[in-house]
């Protein structure tokens, strides 16, 4: 009979890349390691130069020992890298367990009750490119790294329009009098009208920009960008978000921001 068992892995929305953690794809070899050696779970980790700022794992003959949250003095540079392979035992761990500090219960927290039950938890090496994307920074390089990567397709429409470089118009998307230089991509159903997308944009679904500038950033599905006078540069901007220029005078600026946001003005 087959063992049952379930695989939770950080996987980047959109066309860009905004999740706690980005990597290359889990491969068959990890794959096929956690169906033959049967382990309770497996874990896949990464060597880093700084683990003091992750979550990391120690080893012992091999197997995971402890798992440390951003340890001050780490007595181990293998950091999780977020893609985890487990057999139902994950969910009695779970219960298990009680809420953070930050009133969660914590993926790490529950593997380490498998290890402490005498669960019987295997490590993966990655060695292939990984990146953390906390920041928005990171999120911007990560996104760098998956358009570096784009072939051309173009499925939407283009009236007076120039597309230059390696670009995806995603079917539905709609281009008028516009100029979109790739590395970058629109996705489906999103309307760029006298706009300019310069290299290393990603635009979600159903993303409107129009009268407008925008380079090296990432917009996700539903938002709008129009009547800005600067071109916006290294920007993140979330779901179903509206920035524009009001007609009215005297003009000021006017926010409403979540908790933790920066905004630069420059």
């Amino acid at each position: 009979m087959a063992r049952r068992w379930c695989a939770v892995a950080a996987v980047p929305p959109d066309q860009s890349a905004p999740a706690d953690r980005l990597e290359a794809p889990t491969r068959a070899r990890e794959r096929r390691a956690f169906a033959t050696e049967a382990p309770d779970a497996l874990i896949l980790l990464t060597p880093v130069p700084d683990p003091e700022n992750y979550g990391v794992a120690e080893l012992v003959d091999g197997r995971v020992s402890l798992l440390v949250e951003k340890p001050p003095n780490p007595t181990t540079n293998l950091a999780l890298v977020g893609v985890y392979m487990f057999t139902p035992a994950i969910f009695e761990a779970a219960r298990a367990i009680e809420p953070s500090g930050r009133g969660e219960l914590e993926i790490t927290d529950a593997i380490q009750s498998l290890v402490d039950s005498g669960k019987r938890v295997d490590p993966h090496i990655v060695h292939g490119w990984w990146k953390d994307t906390g920041q928005v920074q990171d999120m911007l390089d990560a996104n760098r790294l998956i358009l570096d990567d784009l072939q051309e397709r173009i499925e939407g429409e283009c009236i007076d329009s120039r597309v230059e470089g390696r670009v995806v118009i995603e079917k539905g998307a709609r281009l008028e009098r516009a100029t979109v230089r790739g590395p970058a991509i629109v996705g489906a159903g999103s309307r760029i009208t006298d706009a300019y997308i310069g290299p290393y944009t990603a635009v979600g679904e159903h993303v409107t920009i129009a009268a407008a500038e925008l380079e090296y950033s990432i917009v996700l599905s539903g938002s709008t960008v129009r009547d800005l006078e600067y071109r916006i540069e290294a920007s993140l901007i979330g779901r179903n978000v509206s920035i524009g220029r009001g007609p009215s005078l005297p003009r000021a600026y006017r926010f409403v921001v979540g908790d933790n946001s920066e905004i630069s003005i420059l």
